[in-house]
C-alpha cells in the first residue's frame, strides 16, 4: 500500500510540473485591418515569433489582419475592453481619443519622408504618445510609415476645384475631414473593409491611401485615375493595452518595446521602398496616373492647420515644434 501511495504521489507531482509551461503561457491577439502580404502584417508575424523566442513562450501572439477582429474603430474599443490586446491603428484613430497625436495627419504638415523619421524620432513624438498613454493607460511603443496618401477616381484631378461635390470616401476619424473640406469635397467616411465594393457600386468617386494600400486591395480595379497628390504622411501606431503592459516585468517590457520598435522600422523601409516604384507598375497595368501640382492644394489646406472646427486638436506649440523639425 504504501508504494503504491508513494507511486500515486509521484505520478500527481510529475502531472503538475507537466502543466506547468502550459498554465505559465499567456496567449494574447493582435488586431488589424490590413492584408496579409502588407508588411505590417507580416512584420507582426516576425514580431510575434521574436517576443515568443525572448519570453521564453510565456507569451505567444496571435496575429488577426484584415479586419477579422473589427474595423479600426471597433479594435481600438477592443484594446479598452481588454478584448484584444495589441493593435495597429492610425494616428487619426487614436487622435479621436487624444486629439494631439494625430497631429502628423493634418494634410502636408510634413514636408517629406526625412521629415517624418524627424518626427517618429522627436521628443515631440515621445511627449504627445505621452499625453495617449496617461489618458488611455495603454503603452504606444511605435510609430510605422503608411506611406503618403493619394487619390483615386475615374477622372483626372489636377487642381482642387476639380474636387469640388465630389464624394470621396474617407476613413472614420475625424481629422480626415480637414482635406475634404479645404477642397470642397463631400466627406464619406467607409470603414476599409467595405472601399473596394463602395467604388465598384459608385457609392463613391474615389477614396485616397497610399500607393501599396491602392495596389494590395486592388483598388486600381475600379478606379482610372492615380493622382499623385501626397497630401497626407500617413502612420500607424503600435499600441499594447494597458491589461497586458501593466502585468509585464521590466525585461519583458524591454523585450515588447525593442521588438515591435523593430518591426516597424522594417515594415517602415518596405512600404518607402515599394511605393517609391509602384507609379511606374500602375502605368503598365494601363492605369493613368497624375502628377499632381500640389501648391495649390497646399496653399488650400494651410490655413485650416489649427482650425479646431476642420478636425484639429493639437497646441500652437505642438504645431511649431513639428514644422520646425529638420
Amino acid at each position: 500500500m504504501h508504494k503504491t501511495a508513494l507511486f500515486a504521489a509521484t505520478i500527481l507531482a510529475a502531472g503538475a510540473f507537466a502543466v506547468l509551461p502550459a498554465a505559465a503561457q499567456t496567449k494574447l491577439k493582435w488586431a488589424h485591418v490590413y492584408e496579409t502580404p502588407e508588411p505590417y502584417h507580416t512584420e507582426a508575424l516576425w514580431a510575434a515569433q521574436e517576443i515568443a523566442k525572448r519570453t521564453n513562450n510565456k507569451y505567444q501572439i496571435e496575429v488577426f489582419p484584415a479586419s477579422q477582429l473589427g474595423n479600426e474603430n471597433q479594435i481600438n474599443e477592443a484594446l479598452t475592453l481588454g478584448t484584444v490586446d495589441i493593435i495597429y491603428t492610425g494616428v487619426a484613430f487614436a487622435g479621436s481619443i487624444h486629439k494631439p497625436i494625430a497631429i502628423s495627419n493634418a494634410p502636408f504638415i510634413l514636408r517629406d519622408f526625412n521629415h517624418w523619421k524627424a518626427y517618429r524620432d522627436s521628443k515631440l513624438f515621445t511627449d504627445i504618445a505621452s499625453g495617449y498613454e496617461q489618458k488611455t493607460k495603454h503603452k504606444v511603443t511605435a510609430l510605422t510609415y503608411y506611406g503618403q496618401r493619394h487619390l483615386t477616381a475615374n477622372k483626372a484631378i489636377n487642381k482642387p476645384e476639380d474636387m469640388k461635390g465630389m464624394k470621396l470616401r474617407v476613413p472614420p476619424a475625424p481629422l480626415f475631414l480637414m482635406f475634404t473640406k479645404s477642397v470642397g469635397a463631400n466627406a464619406t467616411p467607409i470603414a476599409f473593409a467595405e472601399v473596394y465594393l463602395a467604388l465598384q457600386q459608385k457609392t463613391v468617386d474615389g477614396q485616397e491611401n497610399p500607393l501599396p494600400t491602392i495596389m494590395a486591395k486592388k483598388f486600381y480595379e475600379v478606379q482610372s485615375h492615380i493622382m499623385l497628390s501626397g497630401h497626407i504622411t500617413e502612420s500607424l501606431l503600435s499600441i499594447v493595452g494597458g491589461h497586458v503592459w501593466n502585468k509585464l516585468n521590466a525585461d519583458e517590457k524591454k523585450a515588447f518595446d525593442e521588438v515591435l520598435k523593430q518591426a516597424a522600422s522594417r515594415a517602415t523601409d518596405a512600404i518607402r521602398a515599394s511605393e517609391q516604384k509602384l507609379a511606374e507598375e500602375f502605368r503598365k497595368l494601363g492605369k493613368t496616373v497624375v502628377d499632381v501640382d500640389r501648391g495649390p492644394f497646399i496653399a488650400a489646406a494651410q490655413p485650416l492647420h489649427n482650425d479646431a472646427s476642420a478636425g484639429a486638436g493639437w497646441s500652437k506649440a505642438e504645431y511649431d515644434a513639428l514644422l520646425a523639425l529638420k
